[in-house]
Formats: structure tokens, C-alpha cells, sequence
């Protein structure tokens, strides 16, 4: 039996960036357990067999078995909430009884008020989690061969193109492997802002906008069509 307090989960997901963006977010929440990051459905329910789980963080859209068919077939004492790149799967995942519903790329902060709704609606006597005292300002990544500390601030925006991307700190400019999905996920929502498949801006950098580009360090980057309404609908607040 694992402690009352701590609830046990799993990843189940075909992409590994996607696993890992999920299991960093959930190593700053207290009272989680990552008991296993599974890349498939089958791998899950070998999992679930061996060892006592209460939650599982669910991708829709995988090959072989899809995370419906898989809910479908689980014990429903365990719980599920699913994450997916597509909206169009939400009233299925919703009529599954699913905890949460989770659009990729998932920010930390939607993933813990997640958990919280867990904690609120399925345990007993046990507050929910609450996010570390202080949020990270800063994060890692992969660059010449090491691990790299990026502080949020120095961010000016960031560029992808196909397998790496840039992003440009002011006077310098760090190139690595990770998709802008996977970056887009660990920067906090209230600070950037997705404005083209290829770009991430820091508001804070902008220096000028119309409705169909932004000027940051000097640098007009489009707004694309399909980012255009959100983005403006950000930019009106200020």
C-alpha cells in the first residue's frame, strides 16, 4: 500500500518529449508519485498490474490502442485525465468521466489545478497541492552537450525551425534540439506569448505590434492566422 497521502500515477504517452514535459511539471508538485512513464497503452497495462496507481495521465491519440479504448477498458477506481493536441476529443473524454481534460502544449499551471481537482473531488481529508512557495523563474536545456540555465527574464523570443531551435537571450543566442511545444510548455503563460508555429515572444520585449506582426529586438516577426485572434485579444489587456 503507498502512503495515503501521496497519489500514485503513470504517463502514458507515444512521445517522449510529450512524457517528459509532463512528468518535469509534475515533479514540482508535492504528494505525486510518478510510478512509471509508459510510451504505450500495452506498456500501461502491465504497469497497472504490477503496482497499485491512482491516476494516469492519458494521451488520446496513440497508435495500436488509443487512450479511449484504453479508459474504457482500465478499472474505474482509476482515475484518468487525458491530454491531447486535438480539442475535437474533449465530450468523449468527458463522457468517460475523466477527471480533467488537457490541451497540449499543458502548462504547469493548468496541470496543477488538474491534480487539484483530483485532490478535491476524489480523496479524502487531504488538501489539495499547492505550487512551490516560488515559482521557477528559469529553465534547462540541452546545448552543447550540457544542460543549460535559461532565466525567463533574459528571454527575448524564441525561433523554431524544424528540429531546433534559437532562442535569443539579447546579446546571445542558444541553440537546441527541443521542439517549441516542449519549450512553449515550461514558460509561464503570463509572460510569453505564441504568435506563429515558429515563434514565442517575451511581452515584456515588445517593442511594437500591428495585426499582422510584432517587432521585438528589432526583429518583425508575422502573426499568423491562426494565432492572430488570441494574440490580439492578449495584447488589447495591456
Amino acid at each position: 500500500m503507498h502512503n495515503q497521502n501521496t497519489i500514485s500515477c503513470i504517463i502514458v504517452d507515444d512521445e517522449a518529449i510529450a512524457r517528459e514535459v509532463i512528468q518535469t511539471h509534475l515533479s514540482k508538485i508535492p504528494n505525486i508519485n510518478v510510478v512509471a512513464s509508459c510510451s504505450s497503452a500495452i506498456e500501461a497495462f502491465q504497469c497497472i498490474r504490477e503496482q497499485e496507481v491512482d491516476v494516469v495521465f492519458l494521451d488520446i491519440n496513440m497508435p495500436e490502442i488509443s487512450g479511449i479504448a484504453f479508459a474504457k477498458s482500465i478499472n474505474k477506481n482509476i482515475k484518468i485525465i487525458f491530454t491531447t493536441a486535438y480539442r475535437d476529443y474533449a465530450v468523449e473524454g468527458f463522457e468517460l468521466q475523466a477527471v480533467d481534460y488537457l490541451l497540449k502544449p499543458i502548462s504547469f499551471d493548468r496541470l496543477l489545478k488538474a491534480v487539484n481537482n483530483y485532490f478535491e473531488t476524489h480523496t479524502q481529508n487531504n488538501p489539495s497541492p499547492s505550487a512551490p512557495t516560488e515559482a521557477p523563474n528559469f529553465m534547462f536545456v540541452r546545448a552543447d552537450r550540457r544542460m543549460i540555465k535559461i532565466d525567463f527574464e533574459a528571454i527575448t523570443y524564441i525561433e523554431s525551425y524544424s528540429d531546433y531551435l534559437k532562442i535569443h537571450l539579447g546579446n546571445q543566442t542558444i541553440v537546441t534540439r527541443e521542439t517549441i511545444s516542449a519549450i512553449e510548455a515550461k514558460l509561464p503563460s503570463e509572460k510569453f506569448l505564441r504568435i506563429h508555429r515558429s515563434y514565442i515572444i517575451a511581452i515584456k520585449h515588445i517593442a511594437s505590434f500591428t495585426n499582422d506582426e510584432i517587432i521585438v529586438q528589432n526583429k518583425a516577426l508575422s502573426i499568423s492566422r491562426s494565432y492572430k485572434k488570441d494574440v490580439l485579444s492578449v495584447l488589447e489587456r495591456f
